[in-house]
């Protein structure tokens, strides 16, 4: 996984996986998912991410018992 944040723009993308992008699909104005052919979710992109306040992300650190 890997997540890339345009500050100038203020989107954020989140690739899930290496695959090919077969379909997008919007689930609103601001949140668009992009399919594999196989049906698994590849990239969500997320529109206006700082303002809608999807930033900052908050990271938690587990450890393994």
């Amino acid at each position: 996984m890997k997540t890339t944040y345009y500050e100038d723009d203020d989107i954020l993308v989140i690739r899930l996986s290496d695959k090919p992008i077969a379909r997008e699909v919007s689930q609103g104005w601001y949140t668009h998912i992009s399919y594999a052919e196989d049906g698994t979710a590849v990239e969500i992109v997320m529109l206006d991410a700082k303002a809608r306040g999807a930033l900052p992300v908050e990271v938690e650190h587990g450890h393994a018992a």
